[in-house]
């Protein structure tokens, strides 16, 4: 039962880091790449969905991005998803097509983006801790019903510790190489 809840912990804290991954993949660092735009939500009759969903996107050139709406009635809810979006885009409509130029980072974006990498790599930590606690809370419950010892409990909340210790090291290193790719010129 132990080994369970200790092997569900450390599978949810590796998608947590997964998942920090991604998001910090698409946090840009001077040049245009399509996943910049995943996580941008269009107002789609009401329901917000993702820009792929409604939209091709693919790059014109090496600092452009192009996105072509498949119905003409959506090019102003796209337009208006991307530059309301946190990524600091401005992007203008040529007919059906919608050019996303990428501006040159500045000192003060580079910044900005830092904060924003920050925050994710917080909220990843935050995900890892609520795993911890999710697991000593079902190690606790398993002490009350009498299924395992109070030192096996001590013991196994002790595990649950390091595994935790190792992945918020491990979200530091991966927020310290972004950061530093950030503000390489």
């Amino acid at each position: 039962m132990i080994a369970d809840v200790k092997k569900s912990a450390e599978q949810k804290m590796q998608k947590s880091l997964e998942a920090l991954r991604v998001d910090l993949g698409k946090v840009r660092t001077g040049r245009a790449h399509t996943g910049i735009l995943d996580h941008v939500m269009v107002d789609y009759y009401g329901s917000p969905v993702p820009i792929s969903q409604v939209a091709n996107v693919n790059l014109i050139d090496s600092r452009t991005i192009g996105v072509t709406p498949w119905e003409k009635k959506m090019v102003g809810a796209v337009e208006r998803a991307i530059r309301d979006s946190d990524l600091g885009l401005n992007p203008s409509s040529q007919g059906d097509l919608i050019r996303v130029p990428m501006p040159a980072l500045t000192e003060e974006r580079r910044r900005d983006l830092i904060k924003v990498v920050r925050h994710e790599a917080e909220n990843a930590k935050v995900a890892v801790r609520n795993i911890r606690r999710d697991a000593n809370a079902t190690l606790k419950e398993l002490e009350k019903d009498k299924d395992i010892s109070e030192d096996e409990e001590r013991r196994a909340e002790e595990d649950i510790q390091k595994l935790t210790d190792r992945y918020v090291a491990e979200v530091e290193k991966m927020l310290q190489t972004k950061e530093t790719d950030l503000m390489a010129v």
